[in-house]
């Protein structure tokens, strides 16, 4: 079938919980995608910072082959190898002792939630609860992640919101401190807000939210769901701020693709998950986790991250001369890595339209923030075809 074909089928089947572009992608390569008509597309979305390696890396895609013929799924009540194998894998790599897994972003961050107040309330006491959350940050769409979440946008419609959480300014240290009362147990921060607009917080910042976490005895949650394996340079985000959270969570790039997600915690944390207080029944099952553990050992193996550092600032100075040549569209560039937005001075939802229809796939954030996350392995050629597209619909506004 072609693309129309699908696309009338899919309003006929499909809820419309997403407002889909009209581009049926059936085969990927790379940094490219090609749609049922055959069309081809250079990928700057990476499925949402999903595809870190690429679409059909073959390390990943012989992995979940290899694994698909031996055993795709058994249950959690037994242990699994791939799994187990993951887990060292990324304890290994960060603070953490001890993993869970689970299927998605946003099952990771609820996790670390109930972690945090099942940690809290066996060490201080029933009334310790609160997480405090950043506006504008973003942490999924399960009724605990929705209430963590800033922004109202995400919230509206589902009133009553889970109690327990408190919304403050990112980037403001103080405003963190003001809002510390006695039934705080947690503060849950993304290191870089990505549907927040690829917000970087000053240098500081994050010692200064280690130090508070630390005086007044709270857990501190890293939401690296978007920003962790090797987007920004660094394995995972916080690295770049010269501190450790308390729990961690992984999902998006962790699989190549594959739908996996991670809580990551110490051992003085992990303790109180016992038998029976959590799971997930896909979780973390033999297929994904052969995936994740192909991802990890590729980004590992293949100098992902000094590539990512490399062509990030090379994207980077290529689009702070587009906002030179366009000072009356473009008002800031910034982000680390590959995780970069631009700042417009309008709307960039055409912008995003008229990409597509000329094979060129972007993302906008906050209605006016331009988010490029495309695969780690893009190079400078893909670079340069991607500002000539961009420059040509700029020149045309």
């Amino acid at each position: 079938m072609n693309s129309s074909a699908w696309i009338e089928k899919a309003d006929k089947y499909i809820m419309k919980t997403y407002g889909r572009y009209p581009l049926v992608p059936v085969k990927g390569e790379g940094c490219y995608l090609w749609d049922a008509d055959g069309k081809r597309y250079l990928d700057f979305l990476a499925g949402v910072a999903v595809n870190n390696l690429g679409h059909c890396h073959p390390k990943v895609t012989a992995a979940l082959a290899k694994q698909a013929a031996e055993l795709i799924h058994c249950s959690n009540y037994y242990h699994i190898p791939t799994q187990i194998e993951l887990a060292e894998l990324l304890c290994n790599l960060s603070f953490a002792n001890k993993a869970f897994f689970c299927n998605s972003g946003a099952e990771a961050n609820e996790a670390a939630i109930k972690l945090a107040r099942k940690y809290s309330r066996e060490k201080y006491g029933l009334d310790r609860y609160e997480i405090i959350t950043a506006i504008s940050s973003f942490h999924g769409r399960t009724m605990a992640t929705v209430s963590a979440t800033g922004q109202e946008k995400v919230q509206k419609f589902f009133d009553p919101l889970l109690h327990g959480f408190r919304h403050i300014p990112f980037n403001d240290a103080q405003a963190l401190r003001d809002a510390i009362g006695p039934g705080t147990c947690a503060v849950m921060l993304e290191p870089i807000q990505g549907e927040g607009g690829v917000v970087v917080p000053d240098a500081s910042y994050f010692q200064e939210v280690r130090k508070i976490c630390d005086e007044n005895n709270l857990i501190l949650i890293f939401d690296e769901v978007q920003v962790g394996m090797g987007r920004t340079g660094k394995m995972f985000a916080h690295e770049h701020f010269g501190i450790t959270p308390d729990i961690m969570t992984l999902a998006k790039a962790l699989a190549g693709g594959a739908p996996i997600g991670t809580m990551l915690a110490t051992d003085k944390l992990a303790e109180s998950f016992t038998p029976g207080t959590h799971g997930s029944t896909f979780g973390g099952n033999p297929l994904v986790t052969a995936a994740a553990v192909a991802t990890v050992r590729a980004i590992q193996e293949e100098g992902i991250l000094n590539h990512t550092e490399e062509i990030g600032e090379y994207l980077m100075g290529e689009l702070e001369a587009l906002g030179r040549k366009f000072p009356s569209l473009i008002t800031e560039v910034r982000g680390i890595g590959l995780m970069i937005g631009v700042e417009l001075a309008i709307p960039g939802g055409d912008i995003v339209k008229t990409a597509l229809s000329r094979g060129l796939l972007l993302n906008c954030a906050q209605e006016k923030v331009l988010r490029f996350v495309p695969p780690l392995i893009v190079g400078k050629k893909e670079v340069d075809e991607m500002i000539a597209t961009l420059t040509e619909i700029l020149a045309e506004l």
